[in-house]
Order: structure tokens, then C-alpha cells, then sequence
């Protein structure tokens, strides 16, 4: 029956063939809470503490025990397995957006494979394959951008016709197909024997798995987990590992110190049936059909559908807390929309008879994302949790990258896009988070066409200017909670058309974009760009210059009102942060990171400058508006404002002043601009800030100054090859590999971290370097546009992907910045990476299957540099930060 699916099919021969497992754990299978006295007691101490006996706790010990790691403790509130795990479909997809996403999926899929070989627990893997259909063009080009990332990394994958789908599949209606993706290695497996197989593979390897024993506190000393408080007692450790799926936001903030996990979790339904007259064949694809937002798979020679509704049903904003998941209430007027959906896609299941209809909770994330890494707020404290309903997917890869990250005190992948530390304190509000899990989960099968924008959880970070600009025609999109305004609409223009255009193509605000960058170039812009993270770190002696030198790559001993770009590194040289810090005086620096720093890098600097009164960091994000004056008469704005010369002569590059403007005092004025034009940043004490907006907007008529917004500035720092930290540069990214050996303080003699790192680099050379491509053959106006994360093609053969990409104006060409690697043509193995071999390339940017010719640069065209050649030249190291 369907409830013996659900149920734990292996229990019993499990634990039969694990007796040192039995040893140490209750015997009872009731499923009421109250347990038997336990036959083992709980250890008083151990390295680690995992809470949760999901995949993802699972994943994570066995992951850590095959490590090295052995004292470790896992810590499962009912039976394992039986919360979401249990209920889930056991889909394992490779067809991913994310490039790390992918490579998750990957590492789980082959890890499934082997793992009942390795443990003698039958997972139920099947490869089946998996159909992912496309009933329109766009959703055909979505698939078609999946499917080249998947085909470069070696992953068997082809776009197919609807004939062929119907060859596959031969209950499959494909009367409304325009096409679909076909991935052959896709499987099926049974999710919580898979979870079972993993902790039976992590008890032989001496991990202590205890049931019916639930965590109610962690306990923390100095910022540090110390213990866990159970019902059982405590145990005392050094981590502690939070991958109680839904349960994970209650557990966060349940600790001494608050730990912020934000998720929510979400009704889900699917169907099981009888076996067909003619049972289904157990290797039939699983289909995936988008645009009827259901996914369908052979279950037992009948089927298991469900899908992602548009009108979600959010559980437990209250906290309600249950031991383990039981089955919720049916809701077939719920479901109906995707029944329907289901009857049209494979119209013989109508005389079909249904079994049951499944309901369970499944956790999402603010961003549809999962969520891992260790908390920005205790040391020790790791979180895996947040799947979106791809646990199953996730879970191998996952735990395999907590694990790397917990031992080696990093992953082996560049992660950022999962970091917990993407997310601040304003994403764990209970509101925020049931109102955007309604919108993420429709989300989950809509089509997401390159910049678009979630609509709930909005206006809440703004700018003091956010009312004047919205009136000006301003169109908004959110960073880390903040709003930022894409472009202007200019009055006139047809506004709805505009904010409902999603294309893949050429976009409804090329022209106003373009009218904005012509602004910059020849008159004078303003961008509002407050969102900037903003630190203030100062000391009483030398302190503070000290601490810097040693975290920072670039020489910060420099005259007072100097500003220096510089990397903050990591112990490989990549990059953890990449900044502009002004000096204001002998003992105080002023930070500016990209806006999604402001939780990564406040740990990272908390982690790791010297435990000392004397030295303060203060952020002080909220407290500056952040203006940035672009073009060649932003010189004469700023002159008659504050009446004081402001030409290079008196007021050179990289150059920061406290000065007046208009009426208002303190402004902190500095010569960058983050896009190599000309220009100021203006950094104004919120109270002033309508006042200096208004000045600087009346001042700047007579030049004909205009309001300006982050598409523009993203188009001139492409095109004159400005790398941004979370898309072109990451942690595994060095200034070695993107040019920007000029920024690193090697010569003097002075040490910091990553600095073997880059020596090491500096003599032996790169294995990737970071690259300018400009497109040739490719038509703005009727081809597809290049967005990020398209496969470069060096000589017919894949070397790496871009990072961003944007239409320069200038050159009425489209830019794609990327990182060009030497693979071994036999072995596979990587090269080093040569100016020559850069430039004595053929190239080819491959846009959703279709190659375009591209002509590599290794730095900007000299032509662009219109502008005050020499004041260019030093700005180079200027980058743009999102």
C-alpha cells in the first residue's frame, strides 16, 4: 500500500545488519512519543553534534566520518528519516540553473549509485532519465540554456522534438510541445533508504546515531558553541550542526545566541495510483512539465505526481512543533489545478484509480536557494537546511561541501550562492517569510528570464531619496534587502508595458539604459547608491593600520585622504571581499564593500582582527547616503556647490575629502566612481541627504544632468573590463588570475593573508585567467542576448564560462566578461594559463546552443578612454560593485 511506501522499508533488515548501530539506540518502533527508558546513554562529549536524521544529517556525518572525523554525534528528534525525507519523491535531477546547484546534483547522483554496493542497504536507485518539457519558446530557451551547462560538464544531455518525447514516453500528450530537454542519467531513488543507507554507512564508520532524543538548546560561550541541551542531558562539543529541515528557523532561535535561518515551510502535494492495467515500466523518464507546473514519475507500475501550486499553503508560521511529519489533510480542491494539469498531460490516467493524495511539508528559502555554511554570529554553529523541495537532489553534494567546509575550514566549490551569510537579519521576520515562500514556490515552475525581481518583502530598506525617485519614473529592483533602481522612465513612456517585458532578447529598456550611459559619457549622472555596505574602523594607537595591513592584499599605509582598492583574501589568495578604504585620519579607516557583504564580511573581520578595546569597528551603512556624480561636468556640479576647485590638479584620483555642499557639512567626497568615467562619490549623513540630492539636481540643470541607474553603471564598468565581487570574482578567484598584481603589496616585504598563495601564483603562473570577450557576429536587436554563464569555446573546445555580460554603447557591441582555462586535450588535466594562449585563441560564446564568434581582450579598448586618459589609466583598479 501507499503507506508502506512511506514507511521505512529497510528498517528492520538495517538495523539487523548493524549491530553496533543497535547497540546505540532505542529498539522501540512505536511511533508514540513517549519512548522506552533508552539502552545507551548519550555521550558527555563529542567534536560534533549533528541535529536531524534527514538526508541532510545524514549526508553530513557520513560525509564527515569518511573525512577522518569520528567523534560525532547525531542527534534525531522521532525516527530517522521520518520527517520530510520520508515524504519526499525521490527524484534525483541534474537539470539545474546554478552552476553549483549542478555539481551538487552531480556528486548525489553518482554517490546514489554506489551506495547500496557500499552498504548493503537497498536506495531503490533507477536510473530512469528525466523529460523536461517546453510549451513555448521561451521555456524552450530556458531548457536550451540548462542544457549547454550540462553538456559542457560532461553530463549526457540534448534538446529533443516532440516525436521523440512521445518515443520515450508514450503516454505523453505532446500535442502543445514546441520541444523538451532530455537528461538520460537522471534516477529515481527511495529517499529514506537513501538517508538510511548513509547513517548505516556512518555508524560502521563510528558515528553515534541516537532517536528519540531532541535538541532543545545550544549553548554558547565568547561567540562559540560549547554544547547542546537535549532531553536527555547535555553534551558538551565543538560544533554543532542545525539540519532539522523545517524545524531549523525554531532550533536557530532557540539558542543562547539566536542563530537566523530563514525558511519557511509550505504545503506540498502529490498523487500516488494504482498500478495501469499494463504497469508503467520501471525505467520509464520521469517527466517534468514546467508550464503545467507538475512533475510526474513511475511509482510501482502506477504514478506519483504532484507540483508547485500558484496559490501555496504556508504551515507552521506559529513554530507548531511535532515529532515527526504525519500525513497532513487532503485538500483535493487544492490539487484540482494540478490534476487537470496532469489529465491533459497524459489524458489515458482518466479512468485511473487514485490511491492517495499525499500532503507533507517542504522548507524554501527568501531566494529559492538552499542554505548552508557556518552562522555569521557563533563559531561552530554549521547550518544545512532550506531545500525547496530538491533534498533529494541536494543531499550528497551538500553534505560532501558542509563536510570539506567543517574540516578543512572551506569547501572545495565556490558556494557563495548557498552561503547563509547571504542573507541578514531583515530575512528571518516570520511575516517577511510566509508572504515570500508564497510567491517562491509558484516560482519553482515559472519561467525566470534573466533579471527579474520577487515581488513581495519589498521597500524595506530604502534610500531617504526612495520617495523623490520613485516619482522621477524610477524602476526598482532588491539586493540584501535593499531597493536599488535599475533605470528611469522617461514621462511618456508606457510604464506597464515596460515593467511586465521578460525576454531573453533584446529588452524593452535598451534605449532609455543607452540614454543614461550617452548621459554619463558626455554631460553629467546621478546614481543613488546607498546600498553600498559602509565600515568604520578606528583605534587609539596604531591598531587599526596594523590589523588592515595584515588582512588586506594592497599597502593601506598611505597619506590620510588617500583611497586604495584592495582585495581581503583568503589563506588560497581568493577573494573573500573586495573593497575601496578611504584613510580619514592616522588612526581611521573608511570601508566600501559590494552590498551583500555586509554579513560575510563584518564575521569575517569579527573572526579575525586582534580582541582589542582599543580597536573599534562600527557599521555604518545606515548612516551615509551614497551618491555617485558620473561624467565629465561632474567636476563643475561639484565646484560651484561647495566652492572650492575640484579639478585633478587639486583634487587627484582616488582621492577622499570631507567637504560642504550646499548648506550641509561632513560630506565625504571621493574621486572613483566604480565605472572608470570620471566623477565623485559623494557620501552624505542621511539627514542631509534630500539637501544635496536637491543641490546637486538643481545645480546640474544647466549641465543637463539626469538621474541614472545601476543597468547604466553595469554597462560602462563591462566595457571597460571592471570584474564585481559574487559574479566575477569570488573566493576562488586571485588578483593574479584577473590582472590586479598592481593592487597586491608583494614587493614590500610586508605580510598578509593569502600571501603564499600568490607567490606561489606569481612563479609557477595561473590556471585560469579572467578575459574580455566582444561579440561579433551576433545581432542586438534579433539574437539572443548574452547574460551570464554562457560556455566559452577556445579553438571548438570548452575552457570556462562568462561571469557577466552587458551591451556597451560605445562600442554598439555586446560584452562578456569571463575565465579562460587550458585543459588538457588527453588527461583533461588543467595548464597554465599563457598571455599567448589567450591571444592566439579562435573564440565562440555559446548562447543557448547557438555559437557566436567573440573576439578575446586581456585588457579594455584604448578607445574608450576619451576621458582624461591618465586619470583612467590609474582608476583601472575602479570595479563596479553589486
Amino acid at each position: 500500500s501507499a503507506r508502506m511506501f512511506l514507511r521505512l522499508l529497510s528498517d528492520v533488515r538495517w538495523r539487523a545488519a548493524n549491530p553496533k548501530w543497535r547497540r546505540t539506540t532505542s529498539c522501540r518502533r512505536s511511533t508514540s512519543s513517549t519512548a522506552e527508558p533508552h539502552p545507551v546513554s548519550l555521550p558527555a562529549q563529542a567534536q560534533v553534534v549533528i541535529c536531524g536524521g534527514g538526508i541532510m544529517g545524514t549526508s553530513v556525518a557520513y560525509h564527515l566520518s569518511k573525512m577522518g572525523w569520528k567523534d560525532i554525534v547525531l542527534l534525531e528528534q522521532g525516527r530517522l528519516a521520518a520527517g520530510t525525507t520520508r515524504f519526499c519523491a525521490g527524484i534525483v535531477s541534474m537539470a539545474r540553473h546554478v552552476s553549483i546547484e549542478l555539481k551538487m546534483a552531480d556528486y548525489s547522483n553518482k554517490l546514489y549509485q554506489q551506495l547500496e554496493q557500499e552498504t548493503g542497504v537497498n536506495t531503490g536507485y533507477m536510473k530512469t532519465g528525466s523529460i523536461s518539457l517546453a510549451q513555448t519558446q521561451d521555456r524552450l530557451i530556458s531548457l536550451k540554456r540548462i542544457a549547454s551547462s550540462l553538456n559542457v560538464m560532461g553530463i549526457p544531455c540534448e534538446i529533443i522534438t516532440p516525436k521523440q518525447v512521445a518515443q520515450l514516453h508514450p503516454l505523453i500528450n505532446i500535442h502543445d510541445l514546441v520541444g523538451a530537454m532530455y537528461v538520460p542519467e537522471d534516477a529515481l531513488v527511495s529517499s529514506a533508504n537513501v538517508s538510511l543507507a548513509l547513517a548505516t554507512a556512518a555508524s560502521q564508520n563510528g558515528v553515534q546515531i541516537h532517536e528519540r532524543t531532541s535538541v532543545s538548546h545550544v549553548s554558547v560561550q565568547k561567540g562559540r558553541v560549547t554544547g547542546v541541551e537535549t532531553d536527555r542531558g547535555q553534551i558538551q562539543c565543538q560544533y554543532f550542526v542545525n539540519c532539522a529541515g523545517q524545524w531549523a528557523y525554531e532550533l536557530g532561535h532557540s539558542g543562547e545566541e539566536p542563530v537566523n535561518i530563514p525558511l519557511h515551510a509550505c504545503e506540498h502535494f502529490y498523487l500516488l495510483t494504482h498500478p495501469l492495467k499494463e504497469p508503467l515500466a520501471s525505467n520509464l523518464p520521469t517527466v517534468v512539465d514546467p508550464d503545467g507546473r507538475i512533475y510526474i514519475r513511475n511509482w510501482q507500475g502506477g504514478i506519483l505526481s504532484g507540483g508547485f501550486e500558484k496559490n501555496p499553503k504556508p504551515l507552521f508560521t506559529e513554530g507548531r512543533n511535532q515529532l515527526e511529519i504525519q500525513n497532513l489533510q487532503e485538500d483535493w480542491d487544492h490539487f484540482e489545478p494540478l490534476l487537470s494539469a496532469l489529465l491533459r498531460r497524459m489524458p489515458d490516467l482518466e479512468a485511473l484509480q487514485i490511491m492517495q493524495l499525499v500532503n507533507c511539508p517542504e522548507s524554501f528559502t527568501p531566494d529559492m536557494r538552499c542554505i548552508m555554511g557556518e552562522s555569521p554570529t557563533v563559531r561552530g554553529y554549521f547550518v544545512l537546511a532550506g531545500m525547496n523541495s530538491a533534498g533529494i537532489s541536494y543531499g550528497g553534494g551538500a553534505g560532501k561541501y558542509l563536510a570539506e567546509w567543517m574540516v578543512n575550514g572551506y569547501p572545495s566549490e565556490n558556494v557563495w550562492p548557498l552561503d547563509l551569510k547571504r542573507f541578514g537579519t531583515l530575512q528571518s521576520s516570520r511575516t517577511f517569510l510566509r508572504h515570500r515562500v508564497m510567491e517562491v514556490m509558484p516560482l519553482m515552475c515559472d519561467l525566470k528570464v534573466p533579471r527579474w525581481d520577487f515581488q513581495t518583502g519589498r521597500q524595506l530598506r530604502t534610500s531617504p531619496l526612495y520617495d523623490r525617485l520613485d516619482a522621477q519614473g524610477a524602476r526598482w529592483m532588491e539586493k540584501h534587502g535593499f531597493e536599488r533602481v535599475k533605470y528611469f522612465v522617461p514621462p511618456g513612456k508606457d510604464l506597464l508595458d515596460l515593467d511586465q517585458s521578460k525576454t531573453f532578447y533584446k529588452p524593452d529598456w535598451f534605449d532609455i539604459v543607452g540614454s543614461e550611459v550617452k548621459c554619463c559619457k558626455e554631460a553629467v549622472c546621478v546614481i543613488d547608491m546607498s546600498s553600498f555596505t559602509k565600515f568604520e574602523i578606528s583605534s587609539t594607537g596604531d591598531q587599526a593600520l596594523e590589523a588592515l595591513q595584515y588582512l588586506f592584499s594592497n599597502d593601506l599605509d598611505v597619506p590620510v585622504g588617500h583611497v586604495v582598492h584592495t582585495g581581503m583574501l583568503n589563506e588560497k589568495g581568493g577573494y573573500e571581499n573586495d573593497c575601496s578604504i578611504a584613510r580619514l585620519s592616522k588612526r581611521s579607516f573608511f570601508m566600501i564593500s559590494p552590498t551583500d557583504q555586509q554579513v560575510h564580511c563584518w564575521a569575517w573581520l569579527k573572526n579575525r582582527l586582534p580582541d582589542d578595546s582599543n580597536l573599534t569597528m562600527e557599521d555604518v551603512t545606515w548612516k551615509y547616503t551614497a551618491l555617485n556624480l558620473i561624467g565629465p561636468r561632474a567636476v563643475d556640479v561639484l565646484s560651484e556647490l561647495s566652492y572650492a576647485p575640484m579639478t585633478p590638479e587639486h583634487f587627484p584620483s582616488l582621492f577622499c575629502k570631507e567637504m560642504s555642499v550646499g548648506y550641509a557639512n561632513g560630506i565625504r567626497v571621493m574621486s572613483i566612481t566604480h565605472t572608470g568615467e570620471p566623477g565623485f562619490m559623494l557620501y552624505i549623513p542621511i539627514e542631509y541627504a534630500l539637501h544635496v540630492y536637491n543641490e546637486v539636481m538643481n545645480m546640474g540643470q544647466k549641465y543637463g544632468i539626469r538621474n541614472a541607474g545601476y543597468y547604466a553603471l553595469r554597462s560602462l564598468r563591462i566595457e571597460k573590463f571592471f570584474a564585481f565581487w559574487g559574479q566575477d570574482l569570488d573566493a576562488f578567484t586571485t588578483p593574479m588570475e584577473c590582472g590586479r598584481e598592481f593592487q597586491v603589496k608583494l614587493e614590500k616585504g610586508m605580510q598578509f593573508v593569502g600571501q603564499e598563495a600568490l607567490l606561489e601564483q606569481k612563479q609557477n603562473g595561473v590556471y585560469k585567467r579572467f578575459t574580455m570577450f566582444i561579440l561579433e557576429d551576433h545581432d542586438t536587436d534579433t539574437d539572443l542576448w548574452p547574460w551570464w554563464g554562457e560556455p566559452i569555446f577556445r579553438n571548438g573546445r570548452y575552457v570556462g564560462k562568462t561571469t557577466s555580460s552587458a551591451y556597451s554603447y560605445s562600442l554598439e557591441r555586446h560584452v562578456c566578461l569571463g575565465f579562460v582555462h587550458h585543459f588538457d586535450e588527453k588527461t583533461g588535466e588543467e595548464l597554465v594559463v599563457t598571455t599567448d594562449f589567450i591571444n592566439q585563441g579562435e573564440y565562440e560564446i555559446d548562447i543557448a546552443g547557438q555559437r557566436f564568434q567573440a573576439k578575446a581582450k586581456l585588457y579594455p579598448f584604448s578607445s574608450l578612454f576619451t576621458h582624461r586618459r591618465r586619470k583612467d589609466e590609474v582608476e583601472l583598479s575602479g570595479y563596479q560593485r553589486e
